[in-house]
């Protein structure tokens, strides 16, 4: 067990040599965020603002601590109501950060995981009544034989000391399975009914992408399942013939980000699109959000896609887009008082930033990219403290706390 001392309110520049971060001010007025040209020269977006939006300066400096450090690319993070933090590890270790910033050895009964590429221990996520039944629930790359792997899901009971989770089971495994190490997704989300919703990826192979689109199959979806992992009787497919009835949205590449909307209860989600199509939805249930028929971008090789198609009736618009992406993984809705950005998302890019996007209603008035220099950023949360807390997905993975100077 390592112990690592908190000095609260001093920056993590203090004892590692990373400043503290305030935003530019170079950009012109109502100009975008500075940033390459796009990759799909010529795609015009459907609609003002959904992509590149003017770039916004809060002024906010911030005090950036670091709270542990020597974490092997952490993936997720959930607090306990007792102000601990549960994190996974991508390699399949998911430990507990106490909150005086004590780092716990592995916890017991992680169930094994495929830790190749993109795969591995994902998502955290404690149940809504954890205080009385103690279960969490994880997302990870389960190896399913034949050189097959799907993103399965997983819960236990946290034992009161934090060493161990029992009665432990998967309550869900997408279907079907895949000769791939890439696009697993996936964050975990409870909606305000008790439903657990979980974002899952197309796993990235020309095959396996195009049943994104088909809604018999679990890739490139959004599902939405109950806390035993049985199927709700009011989700949009369900009866439907030749229909998964967990599916609650299709046509995703690869989900991962994902928060209900404080105000409406709506899901939210963000995902890695192709070159230059990172995209920012609210999914509706049944819809089709478009991937691989519909999308901005191009595809890796610099070839369009589906002949360079970006909207088709049918098929929902993202509510933004980045082009350049931004590699998005995690995002929340910050609620505290601590800083300006009450309603604001904040999402973590893996290019290296932490941005933040002002809105009205759905759509996107502003971007601000903030925390330039402390490399990927894999997840972000809000604490109960009101401050912000990210991890670095890093072979010297970090958990960090901003707070404003």
């Amino acid at each position: 067990m390592r112990t690592l001392v908190l000095a609260l309110g001093v920056m993590l520049a203090a004892c590692t040599g990373v400043e503290g971060q305030s935003a530019p001010t170079d950009a012109a007025a109502g100009a975008p965020w500075p940033s390459d040209p796009p990759n799909a020269d010529g795609q015009t977006p459907a609609f003002p603002n959904q992509t590149r939006a003017p770039a916004i300066h809060s002024g906010i400096t911030l005090n950036v601590e670091a709270v542990v450090s020597g974490l092997d690319h952490p993936w997720g993070i959930a607090f306990l109501p007792d102000r601990s933090i549960l994190v996974t590890e991508r390699p399949g270790r998911m430990r507990l950060v106490s909150a005086a910033g004590v780092l716990s050895e592995p916890i017991a009964g992680v169930l094994p995981v495929v830790a190749e590429s993109q795969g591995g221990l994902l998502d955290v996520a404690i149940s809504p009544d954890f205080a009385s039944d103690r279960l969490v629930y994880w997302s990870f790359s389960e190896p399913r034989g034949g050189n097959r792997n799907a993103t399965s899901v997983a819960r236990g009971r946290l034992s009161e000391d934090g060493a161990r989770l029992t009665d432990v089971r998967v309550i869900f495994r997408q279907e079907p399975a895949w000769a791939s190490n890439n696009h697993f997704g996936s964050r975990l989300v409870w909606d305000r009914q008790g439903h657990l919703f979980v974002t899952l990826g197309e796993r990235a192979e020309v095959d396996s992408r195009n049943l994104a689109r088909s809604l018999d199959n679990d890739l490139g979806k959004v599902v939405r399942i109950n806390a035993d992992g049985s199927i709700p009787a009011d989700n949009p497919l369900v009866g439907r013939a030749n229909a998964r009835g967990e599916i609650w949205s299709s046509g995703h590449r690869n989900v991962q980000g994902a928060a209900l909307h404080p105000e409406t209860g709506q899901l939210w989600t963000i995902e890695h699109g192709p070159r230059g199509g990172d995209e920012l939805n609210a999914p509706k249930a049944g819809l089709n959000y478009g991937w691989p028929d519909v999308t901005y971008g191009e595809d890796y090789s610099g070839q369009p896609i589906n002949e360079g198609i970006t909207a088709r009736e049918g098929v929902e618009q993202p509510i933004y887009y980045w082009d350049p992406v931004i590699a998005p993984s995690g995002m929340t809705f910050y609620q505290g008082q601590r800083f300006p950005w009450r309603g604001d998302v904040l999402i973590a890019s893996l290019k290296g930033a932490l941005v933040r996007l002002e809105l009205d209603g759905e759509r996107v008035t502003g971007e601000e990219r903030l925390l330039t220099d402390v490399g990927r950023v894999r997840d972000v949360v809000e604490g109960p403290d009101g401050a912000i807390y990210v991890i670095t997905d890093d072979d010297n993975g970090r958990l960090l706390r901003l707070t404003p100077r």
